[in-house]
């Protein structure tokens, strides 16, 4: 079994930066396709971006790229998403995600997700 336990949220404002990590526990965790979504109040969740097992592939979902990065470090079992020039837009609930199975190039399916964070509350104000 794998747990996600995601840190990091809190208020900023418009403009400004934050730093998610999503700590790792568990078996075989290095071997997990891991990634972001994040939920709006109101909204369905939506993909934000991805990185494969080893850190050297990366997605993004076109609403943050340039402005989000994801990475990890497998040694220290954390992933992290530094998110610059934040919107009010941005402003959700971020989940971390892991996947045996999927690619980062599946990841954006959030269907069948192998195992979930229960997230932190990011709130850009305007």
């Amino acid at each position: 079994q794998v747990q996600l336990v995601e840190s990091g949220g809190g208020l900023v404002q418009a403009g400004g930066s934050l730093r998610l990590s999503c700590a790792v526990s568990g078996r075989t965790r290095s071997s997990l396709t891991m990634g972001w979504f994040r939920q709006a109040p109101g909204k369905e969740r939506e993909y934000v971006a991805a990185i494969s097992t080893s850190g050297g592939n990366t997605n993004y979902a076109d609403s943050v790229k340039g402005r989000f990065t994801i990475s990890r470090d497998n040694a220290k079992n954390t992933m992290s998403l530094q998110m610059d020039s934040l919107k009010p837009e941005d402003t959700a609930v971020y989940y971390c995600a892991a996947d045996y199975q999927k690619t980062i190039a599946t990841m954006n399916y959030p269907v069948g997700m192998d195992y979930w964070g229960k997230g932190t509350l990011v709130t850009v104000s305007s």
